[in-house]
């Protein structure tokens, strides 16, 4: 088979990390993974980074990386159980105001010092209380509530069937982040159910702390707490942009999109990613935008292999606060493409695999708007993923790849993961500063709502 599996320890529990070996990995990237691994992030990444490079061969790749031997009779003894991680969001206007609190509620949301954590749930309290109006006006303007739930749960369907034609039973559950169903309502599922071996699949395509990142701390603090489900073996598959299947179907997705332009070959592919803070990646060593880079390449070059060459563009959107998130941004670079004269315009939501808040509202009403004011003429956008047929199949694959990997989480309490090794007083002093700030200026009306 094509794909190979490799375990990293995230505090006890195994990584998998199910890449298809046609594809270049970066070094970063693997770096990241180690820092998991040991505990450690912050300023020390780039000497993990440097280390790392030593144990990997030129592409990248693990010089003896786990291979699949599992048999299928082997694999049928267990009670095997898929959970998919999303963010979760409001299925009515009254839910809002509490989603809000879940999410800034969690400390990788907004990252206060450890000294300073007794401050998150009041702050979470007065800032989702405050944009609360403004979140309830542009989930009016999708119908009243996210889809995001209804969306997952098909998919989760989709990919038990996927995996029952694979010859592999499971049962496949469903966790939300910050809204029903809750992470430790799945949990209790899959205990109740006696699940016997697990894989944990976020539907992120990259990894980052603040989505898959947040997500795992959670199970491990859910599974280390419980004396049945510490021992259950666990397999994390924790970033698949990079997949043969997922890879191909972007490129599916954005060549049926751009046949419906006049002149396809002039039309501007606009890859819109979620952006994270900068912070997060200069500081804490996220991979979010190294893998974000790499995964348009990926797709860029299987577009390309099929005779598609058109410019494209990568920018961020759905920042919020004063502080300085990755760039370019989504509403500054429109804004400049059309100044420099780009008249056909195909948006792809690339880090998102459902539609929801930020593709049905910012992508497809505020951003095209502004396009069109901008100078843009013709407008598109590529849907995201949902079921479709190649994307479920591949995640099916990287489930049963990841299989082999999974092993119990350990006993052990220790979390540095919030530990910077480097003048630990003056990057608090820092970064309480900061937070304060943004809190302030996120008081005011005017100022930009993230959509979630």
């Amino acid at each position: 088979m094509d794909a190979v599996t490799r375990s990293y320890g995230l505090s006890g529990i195994n990584i998998s990390k199910s890449n298809a070996s046609k594809f270049r990995h970066d070094s970063s990237m693997h770096a990241c993974e180690s820092c998991w691994r040991s505990g450690t992030t912050g300023r020390s990444f780039q000497k993990l980074q440097l280390q790392n490079r030593k144990r990997f061969c030129s592409a990248g790749m693990l010089t003896h990386p786990l291979s699949f031997t599992e048999s299928d009779s082997e694999i049928e003894e267990d009670k095997i159980g898929v959970l998919l991680l999303n963010l979760g969001g409001p299925e009515t206007l009254h839910d809002v105001q509490p989603f809000l609190y879940n999410l800034f509620a969690d400390p990788d949301i907004i990252r206060l010092p450890r000294l300073f954590r007794f401050l998150q749930r009041p702050l979470a309290q007065l800032i989702s209380t405050l944009r609360a109006p403004k979140s309830k006006q542009g989930y009016a303007s999708i119908g009243g509530g996210s889809p995001l739930r209804k969306i997952t749960d098909e998919q989760a369907d989709a990919l038990k069937m996927a995996l029952e034609e694979k010859k592999v039973a499971s049962n496949v559950y469903v966790a939300m982040r910050y809204w029903h169903p809750f992470t430790q309502e799945a949990v209790r599922q899959i205990k109740r159910d006696g699940i016997t071996k697990l894989v944990v699949l976020p539907l992120y395509p990259q990894f980052s702390i603040s989505t898959t990142g947040s997500s795992i701390r959670l199970l491990q603090t859910l599974f280390r707490e419980d004396k049945i489900l510490s021992k259950l073996p666990v397999a994390i598959i924790q970033s698949w942009y990079q997949r043969q299947g997922y890879v191909k179907s972007m490129a599916d997705l954005i060549h049926k999109e751009l046949q419906t332009f006049g002149s396809p070959h002039e039309v501007m592919i606009f890859f819109s990613a979620h952006g994270v803070p900068v912070s997060y990646v200069r500081d804490a060593g996220d991979p979010y935008k190294d893998q974000m880079e790499e995964c348009i390449d990926l797709i860029m070059h299987e577009l390309k292999a099929r005779g598609i060459h058109n410019h494209h563009k990568l920018a961020y959107q759905s920042r919020v606060g004063p502080v300085e998130w990755l760039k370019p941004y989504t509403d500054e670079v429109l804004v400049e493409l059309g100044q420099k004269g780009v008249k056909s315009l195909l948006a792809v939501p690339v880090s998102f695999v459902s539609e929801h808040i930020e593709t049905l509202e910012e992508i497809d009403m505020e951003y095209k708007e502004l396009a069109l004011e901008s100078g843009i003429q013709n407008w598109g956008r590529v849907p995201a993923l949902g079921c479709t047929a190649t994307f479920i199949a591949d995640l099916a694959d990287a489930v049963i790849e990841a299989l082999p990997s999974a092993s119990a989480i350990t006993t052990s309490t220790t979390d540095n993961a919030n530990t910077f090794v480097q003048d630990p007083l003056a990057f608090a002093i820092k970064l309480l500063l900061g937070s304060f700030l943004a809190f302030i200026l996120l008081l005011f009306p005017g100022f930009k709502n993230q959509n979630v």
